[in-house]
């Protein structure tokens, strides 16, 4: 008897929707998303939001960013030679500021204010705690408005798996969504992780994305 081949699980990009229609509001994230949508009424010209991986800020950036006309650079990327190109629409979102150069940072606040553009820092820490070695930049960072996501309750939990799935094409029964949620930690990079593990591995077996599949893959916490 010969075996059954397994399915190769391919790396396919799959791309997560940012629409606002796909943002899933909740209790963790009312602050942030009023926010967001107060634009421009805003408590200041620039604000944070905060939160661990996978909470939502690049979501409400992008909202954001497609309601402002703003730009989207990494605070990795952001160099004093490019800021007056950066703020060229009149708002620019800078994502994981936390990593960004301390001088380009610090010029582009000062710009920002100059030329009365709106900007948004996302970022995993409160500005307050960053290690800044600049004490005018330290001084500016802890002036500005912070949003912070809060984890997810079993609601949001629930559809944040939901459409962690759907991104993928993945049709996952009720049972298989309450099971992950209750086998794994409560935060959203978890639910991510989970979504892919259990897709990948029903994409080798060549099995469907069962409870039993998620069964084997998730036992109870010790």
């Amino acid at each position: 008897m010969t075996s059954r081949p397994r399915q190769l699980a391919l790396a396919l990009d799959h791309a997560e929707s940012y629409a606002r229609e796909d943002f899933l509001p909740g209790p963790g994230n009312e602050a942030a998303l009023k926010l967001i949508e107060s634009w421009p009424d805003w408590p200041a010209t620039a604000v944070v939001l905060v939160g661990p991986e996978g909470s939502g800020k690049s979501h409400l950036a992008s909202i954001w960013a497609a309601a402002a006309g703003a730009r989207l650079i990494a605070g990795r990327a952001l160099s004093q030679n490019g800021l007056l190109a950066a703020l060229a629409t009149g708002a620019l979102v800078v994502e994981e500021a936390a990593g960004a150069d301390e001088r380009a940072l610090f010029h582009l606040i000062n710009l920002a204010r100059e030329e009365e553009a709106y900007l948004l820092f996302t970022a995993r820490s409160a500005p307050s705690i960053w290690s800044v070695a600049i004490a005018d930049l330290g001084s500016r960072l802890r002036a500005l408005p912070v949003i912070t996501l809060q984890p997810p309750d079993d609601a949001m939990l629930n559809g944040v798996i939901i459409k962690l799935a759907a991104d993928r094409q993945l049709a996952l029964d009720d049972s298989v969504v309450r099971y992950l949620s209750s086998h794994i930690e409560r935060s959203f990079s978890a639910a991510r992780a989970a979504v892919i593990t259990l897709d990948n591995e029903a994409l080798r077996q060549g099995r469907a994305p069962t409870r039993a599949l998620a069964a084997e893959l998730f036992r109870d916490p010790t």
